[in-house]
């Protein structure tokens, strides 16, 4: 289990894995928790993370961190594979532990965007989710919409830019106000923000810009808020959840789904199964799965959609979904005849069977 990471994303990734750790079955499986500090720094962290998951709801501004012990492992690289060694400590050289998979629970970059994938690919050891292509086309908004569009995918429109400036009168008309503004590489709404008048343009791309050095600003679409789940089993097929309906998320302090309403807040609710024509929820199923496929996906994704008057409208990719309490994913699949514990264990057996 690895997780923490540094990105924007560090806590939500310990609140992600202190969930797992509390729901694999640990008559089958022996967990080895390996957090990564803000640093990036790899410690060997026995912490049980599920415990401060409770913290979290009696004081929602203390959230979690991987501390720096002055141990650090390391993969071992054309050694064993799925060993760790100690890299840094007293016990330099020795071996920490010996792992069958890796279920690298990191979100945001350094994690979620290939990198870590590629070193594990090097390592030789299977791990959880999606390869190095598709975790970093999932990434980046820009890129995952090349794909869907390609694809036939119905997609939001946006403009790109890689440096702040005024937009043109075209530009402005195309996109339409409110306008969101966003990292093109990032996660949990960190460095979003809604635009209803051009005048906030420059302060909401200042913002975007503090968080990558692309950003994308997305045309409003007029629509439910709906995510959809999809997890490959160990054999290969791919399902689809039934999609869950956000509601209230425009109800807090941020006018949207942004990181406060996402974690902090308790302005959002999920209907589950989403409430909508059973002609539009086949739809949502069947691009998500298509989604999924054009990004040449594994394991998992969480895909999100608009539920517009002309159909479903592709919002964008999570390629390693939260897994906190309240996340969508197990929520989803949880109302799809899957339990949480279920669940984690079809995926670590899919990137065992891989």
């Amino acid at each position: 289990m690895i997780y923490g990471g540094q990105s924007t994303e560090h806590s939500v990734s310990c609140i992600s894995a202190g969930a797992i750790m509390a729901h694999l079955d640990p008559q089958r499986f022996n967990i080895v928790p390996i957090g990564i500090t803000h640093d990036g720094a790899w410690v060997p962290n026995s912490l049980e993370l599920s415990a401060l998951i409770e913290s979290l709801k009696a004081d929602g501004s203390r959230m979690p961190s991987v501390d720096d012990t002055g141990e650090h492992v390391q993969p071992t690289l054309g050694g064993r594979r799925g060993e760790f060694r100690y890299v840094a400590g007293p016990r330099v050289g020795e071996v920490y532990a010996q792992v069958d998979v890796v279920f690298p629970v990191l979100h945001g970059m350094n994690g979620e965007d290939g990198t870590i994938q590629g070193l594990l690919d090097l390592t030789g050891v299977p791990y959880v989710g999606n390869g190095v292509l598709s975790s970093a086309v999932g990434m980046d908004k820009v890129f995952t919409k090349k794909l869907a569009r390609e694809a036939g995918i119905p997609v939001t429109p946006e403009l790109v830019l890689t440096e702040p400036r005024d937009l043109t009168e075209e530009e402005q008309s195309r996109l339409g106000l409110p306008v969101f503004v966003k990292p093109a590489r990032g996660g949990s709404s960190i460095g979003i923000s809604k635009v209803t008048s051009w005048e906030d343009l420059p302060l909401a791309l200042k913002e975007a810009f503090n968080n990558d050095d692309k950003a994308i600003i997305e045309a409003m679409i007029h629509g439910r808020e709906v995510e959809c789940g999809v997890l490959q089993r160990p054999a290969g097929d791919l399902v689809a959840s039934v999609p869950a309906m956000l509601e209230g998320t425009e109800d807090g302090d941020e006018g949207f789904y942004g990181f406060d309403a996402k974690y902090v807040d308790d302005t959002v609710s999920a209907t589950i199964p989403a409430p909508l024509e059973e002609s539009m929820i086949q739809s949502i199923r069947d691009w998500s799965v298509a989604t999924f496929e054009a990004l040449g996906c594994e394991g998992l994704a969480r895909v999100d959609f608009f539920a517009t008057d002309k159909g479903p409208v592709f919002n964008e990719i999570n390629t390693m979904p939260g897994f906190t309490p309240i996340s969508m994913y197990p929520q989803m699949f949880q109302a799809s005849g899957v339990e949480y514990a279920e669940l984690l264990t079809i995926l670590v057996e899919r990137a065992l069977a891989s």
